[in-house]
């Protein structure tokens, strides 16, 4: 009888930090001379693109050079965004302009890895405009760094209750 094998995280099926450090490097390229999103990130970092790229691979399973290395955290990452009034055109671009970075350098195409990749880069992104809008972050240090698997999600989900705009901020 065949043993099974662990299930690969979503950072292991990808690759390695290679994988990721190349996707977002490449990316970081096309973002900065993007008519809609170059002016958004025009000042960023020389750091951005390689932080971005260990903050995506440590929610996908693999080492934590996010927290380590570049100490950074979920908190960390959401104050990035804060004030910056993110619009959904700009969302949708930025999504559009990383799937297609990720076509061009050979990121895995399987359905069940794109689609957990698409999965968590909508929800970062939607939550990425939504903190945008706010003058201060919604959670603290202490919050744990999200999770992305095969079908499953985590992190903190936020929500905007509609009838009294109050932030409220639930764990899933």
């Amino acid at each position: 009888m065949a043993t099974m094998k662990e299930v690969p995280t979503l950072y292991e099926w990808a690759g390695d930090m290679q994988t990721f450090e190349t996707l977002f490097a490449r990316f970081y390229e096309k973002v900065l001379k993007d008519e809609l999103l170059g002016d958004v990130f025009k000042d960023m970092s020389p750091e951005h693109q390689t932080h971005a790229a260990h903050f995506v691979a440590e929610v996908f399973g693999g080492e934590k050079l996010y927290t380590t290395l570049d100490n950074g955290s979920h908190a960390s990452m959401i104050g990035k965004h804060i004030g910056k009034m993110l619009t959904e055109e700009k969302r949708q671009r930025w999504v559009q302009l990383l799937l297609q970075t990720a076509d061009e350098v050979g990121l895995k195409s399987d359905p069940e890895f794109r689609s957990a990749f698409v999965g968590y880069i909508e929800w970062g992104t939607r939550l990425a405009v939504i903190n945008s809008q706010l003058t201060e972050n919604p959670i603290t240090e202490s919050e744990p760094m999200p999770k992305w698997g095969w079908g499953e999600t985590g992190g903190l989900t936020l929500l905007m209750k509609a009838n009294s705009g109050q932030l409220t901020i639930r764990g899933t």
